[in-house]
């Protein structure tokens, strides 16, 4: 049984330590501060075909136990499939199969099919509610902090678990604040604005690992604005990204038919401890193109105008229906002014929900795209993976409203820059960087308004709230099944590792350790023969011949929330990983499958740990040797120690049963 606690005396908390304190479960009783480790009761799980492909293994791994709500797991098919894929890929098929299984085997009440909708989209349009907890196995589930709610991506492994506890664990994150002051005229969008934000502080850097919350003059961010920055606050590095609900948010809710009766407002205390606080000036923002191969290689439009492309893209998670609508109108307009689309096949656009190809069918949209020589495709992740039909060409240069830029992301040797729709319409008729300012200025924004429906601004009152914590019995939810008599994983797996170093740089990311093409793989093996496929040619055969030691710079593991990344670093036979800061989600997936990692900022540390050179660690005192020289890494929490030694997630579990967090959480 548990019941919830109502504190008097809270020391002031940030907006996220206080979701995470409404659901932490036996918190301390002041409140929470970073750095705590607590247990979480959580709202959501979500995730796609293409995570479920590996969660699948993991929920057979625990015996394919009885879902814990199933009313709160939410499972879309978007990342591999557009319709030439379901009818001539055998691995979408069988992608798209095994979820379809799944939400058969156990009724899902939230299942949406091929081509129905993005991931992001419709769980943000119709379901998540502020102040609550979402795990989803996907990076950009971080979105949904746009409403104030607390989510955050995950590996497969964690939401998989989640899905069946109802509970996982976090460490309490240090945050940030964004604050954006100056007012920006109609037309510019969320895109614009957390491009800004990226060129101005860089990817992963002052939000690394951290909460990042946005605030300042939001009176003039829409809930679609929000989605979109918060979306790339995993671009930014950032934990979660999250936006107090105000009225607007309110307001907004209200036009739902459902799912809204949760609502729990929060916002941060005065004298709430951010690490930092860093402002934006959106006063004078121009339009902001990101050019290959990072979202923070950020250029104004006017360094670039005119540069040509190759192709035109309007889609993916990060573009909403306000900006698919906006674009529309600035091809309007453009067209209207005499402006006409020059020869290509390679403009698409592809709308994130079908809600939203109904609302541009209805106002007219559709064929405004068509006009300017768009296809116009089915809801779905499309070119922003690059891994279905519909992809760049080698050496193609594309200008894509989508959120990634990274090598190889819309298909191998493609060259991806990033803006928003406005921008990639303004700029896809002559097929060169334009400024879409002279078109939006002749937009007709009250026409703008009524397609969307945000006609009105009636008042509606927001009643702030304290937080309640969880706090649960001694003896709730004792499990008789768990084998506590078991050995542990970890207790036969030696901790000491010698081997010669593998040196990378900084930012690796995830499509770069295993390329979203080869994600319908599970077996390790084959995972680990395409380890590193386009940016390392060879890299498991160095393994092979004593190179499994990898040394990375900052942000290793950056990016998706694929745990084939560190199936394929397994697979490949990698011992050991070292770098000076990790991407939280991978780190947690490192975690899960025991993958042994060290954390050393020490610069003497990578002047002397060059490819071949012959290093040795202890994993237990965080002691690294490297030509005589001794460097201490930091010591691993008290989680993550123990989850090493249990062997990984699966294990523990096995081992501890439902109450493995009560058990590891332990001091």
């Amino acid at each position: 049984m548990s019941q919830h606690r109502s504190d008097a005396n809270l020391h002031p908390m940030t907006l996220t330590q206080k979701i995470l304190y409404a659901h932490a479960i036996n918190p301390p009783s002041g409140g929470l501060r970073a750095g705590d480790l607590v247990r979480i009761k959580v709202d959501w799980t979500i995730a796609s075909e293409l995570a479920w492909n590996g969660m699948d293994q993991t929920y057979s791994a625990l015996g394919r136990p009885e879902v814990h709500n199933k009313d709160r797991f939410y499972l879309a098919v978007d990342h591999t499939v557009d319709p030439v894929t379901l009818i001539e890929d055998p691995r979408a098929q069988r992608l798209t199969k095994l979820s379809r299984d799944f939400a058969s085997e156990v009724g899902l009440a939230h299942f949406y099919d091929a081509n129905e909708t993005i991931l992001h989209t419709k769980f943000y349009r119709d379901l998540i509610q502020p102040g609550q907890i979402v795990l989803g196995a996907d990076s950009h589930t971080s979105s949904h902090g746009g409403v104030g709610a607390f989510a955050i991506g995950l590996g497969g492994a964690d939401v998989t678990v989640a899905m069946v506890l109802g509970e996982s664990w976090i460490e309490v994150p240090e945050a940030i604040a964004v604050e954006y002051v100056g007012r920006m005229p109609f037309g510019f969008t969320g895109k614009d604005v957390i491009l800004k934000t990226l060129g101005d502080l860089g990817r992963n850097t002052v939000a690394m690992e951290r909460s990042v919350e946005y605030r300042g003059e939001l009176d003039q961010f829409t809930p679609d604005m929000r989605f979109t920055i918060a979306n790339m606050t995993a671009e930014f590095g950032g934990l979660n990204g999250i936006f107090e609900a105000d009225e607007r948010v309110a307001r907004w809710l209200e036009s739902r038919p459902r799912e809204q009766d949760e609502a729990m407002y929060y916002r941060a205390d005065e004298g709430a401890s951010y690490i930092d606080s860093y402002r934006i000036d959106l006063s004078s923002l121009e339009p902001q193109l990101a050019q290959p191969f990072s979202p923070d290689n950020v250029r104004a439009l006017s360094e670039v105008e005119g540069m040509s492309f190759d192709g035109a893209f309007i889609g993916a998670c990060t573009t909403t229906e306000e900006e698919l609508v906006l674009a529309a109108l600035v091809l309007e307009q453009a067209m209207e002014s005499g402006v006409r689309p020059v020869v290509s096949d390679k403009r698409l656009v592809i709308p994130g929900d079908l809600s939203i190809v109904e609302t541009m069918r209805d106002a007219g949209l559709t064929e405004i795209y068509e006009r300017a020589g768009f296809k116009v495709g089915v809801p779905g992740c499309s070119m922003c993976l690059g891994i279905a039909s519909e992809k760049a060409g080698k050496d193609e240069v594309w200008i894509t409203s989508q959120n990634r830029n990274y090598q190889n992301r819309m298909g191998a040797g493609s060259l991806a820059w990033l803006a928003s729709a406005s921008t990639v319409a303004a700029s896809s008729l002559s097929l060169s960087a334009q400024d879409p300012r002279p078109w939006l200025e002749k937009v007709d924004q009250d026409r703008f308004h009524k397609i969307l429906g945000q006609g009105g601004s009636r008042a509606v009152e927001v009643i702030y709230q304290t937080p309640q914590s969880v706090i649960e019995s001694a003896n709730a939810g004792a499990n008789h099944d768990a084998h506590e008599g078991e050995a542990l994983s970890g207790e036969e797996s030696a901790s000491k590792i010698e081997a010669r170093v593998q040196r990378f740089g900084d930012h690796i990311d995830t499509d770069a350790i295993i390329p979203g093409e080869f994600c319908h793989l599970t077996d390790l093996g084959e995972l680990g023969a395409h380890c590193f496929h386009y940016v390392a040619p060879g890299f498991s055969d160095r393994v092979a011949e004593g190179g499994s030691i990898l040394v990375g710079g900052e942000g290793w593991g950056s990016g998706s929330s694929r745990e084939h990344a560190v199936w394929a670093l397994k697979g490949a036979g990698v011992q050991l990983i070292i770098a000076k800061s990790y991407a939280f989600i991978h780190k947690r997936n490192l975690v899960n499958e025991a993958l042994p990692y060290l954390q050393l900022e020490d610069p003497a540390f990578y002047d002397a740990a060059e490819t071949g050179v012959k290093l040795s660690a202890d994993l237990k005192t965080g002691e690294v040797w490297v030509d005589g020289q001794r460097f201490q890494a930091n010591p691993p929490t008290s989680m993550v120690r123990k989850l090493g030694e249990e062997g990984g997630i699966v294990p523990a579990i096995r081992r501890h049963g439902e109450r493995v967090f009560a058990h590891l959480a332990q001091d």
